[in-house]
């Protein structure tokens, strides 16, 4: 007689808005950090902001800034920008177009400079008016690997596996089928629930993380907490996130990944 194993569901343990600041002297809103969760409860991840810009509030400044001892990614929402890192012969600059749905991932390693010239292309294509929306997160690596060659990888939207579980679709950033590779196990999902409904995710359970509401409403966890944009959901222990009563069009990054356990140094944007 076979013995059916009873999955355990995670709750949702804290909701909290995104604050809202200023970067670059644009607004942007910062879910991590987070005024009350610390860094142990989210390890690996050090940083999550999400900005929705005009391509001509960027005009004439200097975006370009130095990176290091992390990974460093970018998903473009909506609209179309373009950008420079210096992972090229040298350290030279290389520039990148991220279209609707790409994603860029930069592994700063030892050091990188990073968003050289955002926007300048379509800017020089005469785009000035253009918007883009995106989320940019940053993920830490291992102390044994923070003096890395940088490097720089650029998944267009067709090269990002899609599936479908219960009523989502699932865009799968960084997991089973994705080419990008972490310095730690790690599961980042963009989630969406076209005509709303529920959807339940297997985390594995040695994973910590959270969710983070882009569009919608919906009730997160086996504690159904409801959340909306721009929550952060902290998940508890598991080996599931079950996600119910989505109202239509809603949509969430699920990130999880196998923490360090390491304290890292925070110094601007270094992390040692």
């Amino acid at each position: 007689m076979s013995t059916q194993v009873e999955t355990t569901e995670r709750e949702a343990v804290l909701v909290e808005d995104a604050a809202k600041i200023r970067m670059m002297g644009v607004p942007i809103l910062e879910a991590l950090p987070s005024r009350q969760v610390p860094y142990e409860q989210v390890d690996p991840f050090i940083l999550v902001h999400e900005g929705h810009l005009r391509l001509s509030d960027l005009k004439d400044k200097d975006t370009r800034h130095p990176h290091r001892g992390f990974d460093n990614l970018w998903y473009v929402l909506e609209g179309s920008v373009s950008t420079g890192h210096s992972t090229g012969p040298g350290g030279a600059m290389e520039r990148a177009r991220l279209s609707e749905g790409a994603l860029l991932a930069l592994r700063t390693g030892r050091g990188a400079w990073h968003a050289e010239a955002i926007g300048a292309d379509e800017l020089a294509a005469g785009d000035a008016d253009g918007e883009f929306r995106g989320v940019l997160f940053w993920v830490n690596l291992a102390r044994k690997d923070k003096q890395m060659e940088p490097s720089a990888q650029v998944l267009p939207p067709e090269q990002i596996p899609i599936r479908q579980e219960g009523d989502a679709t699932v865009r799968v950033l960084v997991g089973e089928g994705s080419p990008v590779r972490l310095g730690t196990p790690a599961l980042i999902l963009d989630i969406e629930l076209p005509t709303g409904g529920e959807v339940t995710t297997r985390v594995p359970p040695e994973f910590q993380g959270f969710a983070y509401v882009l569009e919608g409403e919906a009730a997160f966890g086996a504690n159904e907490r409801r959340a909306k944009p721009p929550q952060l959901v902290l998940l508890g222990d598991g080996e599931e996130l079950r996600v119910t009563d989505a109202s239509p069009g809603t949509r969430y990054l699920l990130m999880a990944g196998k923490p360090y356990g390491e304290t890292p140094a925070f110094n601007g944007p270094f992390v040692d």
